[in-house]
């Protein structure tokens, strides 16, 4: 079987900050400011990205807005196929009822787990509205969900992984295009 290996390196730690930078401030403006406002990242790289957003719109308008963490692992439509689901746990330390919640996930791509953070966020309230914030939104949706707010659009094969990194849960911070490893030419694994 052929490795996975990396093809492009799309955004770098600086394309990433002012993404970021980018995002907030079109959060802010949709919004009318940051007072109303929650931001709730997917676990786990959504998690990480959720706290440098808000970092860059307490710079912008001088007030934080709460952050939490949602763990998508029972909601998701493939649990039944997955041995041992790995748990992270959701931490939502404020109440998103009547709120504006930004939802924010590192890459969309079929929408199905966008389409679970929404299940599993309903069942801690209701946010007045729900939107979507991207690191990559990299096409072909299975389902009708699209990002309000997006980094990058990063057309991309199905035979393609996108993957953003994150410091510290990782070596970099970048955007990476990789190939999918293949089976051998017999079509089986050697």
């Amino acid at each position: 079987m052929e490795q996975a290996r990396l093809k492009a390196q799309i955004m770098d730690e600086q394309a990433m900050a002012r993404a970021l930078t980018r995002i907030a401030h079109e959060i802010i403006e949709r919004n009318e400011g940051a007072e109303k406002i929650g931001i709730v990242g997917i676990e786990s790289r959504g998690a990480v990205l959720a706290p440098l957003l808000a970092d860059e719109i307490e710079k912008i308008e001088g007030v934080r807005p709460p952050v939490g963490s949602l763990d998508i692992s029972f909601y998701r439509d493939d649990v039944t196929r997955m041995i041992a689901p790995v748990l992270h746990g959701t931490n939502i330390p404020f109440s998103i009822d009547s709120r504006d919640v930004i939802l924010v996930d590192d890459v969309l791509y079929t929408g199905r787990t966008v389409r679970s953070a929404l299940d599993a966020l309903i069942d801690y309230g209701r946010p007045k509205t729900v939107q979507l914030a991207v690191m990559v939104d990299r096409g072909h949706r299975e389902l009708p969900i699209r990002a309000d707010y997006v980094g990058k659009n990063v057309p991309s094969s199905h035979e393609e992984d996108v993957r953003v990194n994150i410091r510290p849960n990782d070596d970099t911070t970048s955007v990476e295009i990789w190939t999918k490893p293949t089976a051998g030419v017999d079509g089986g694994a050697n």
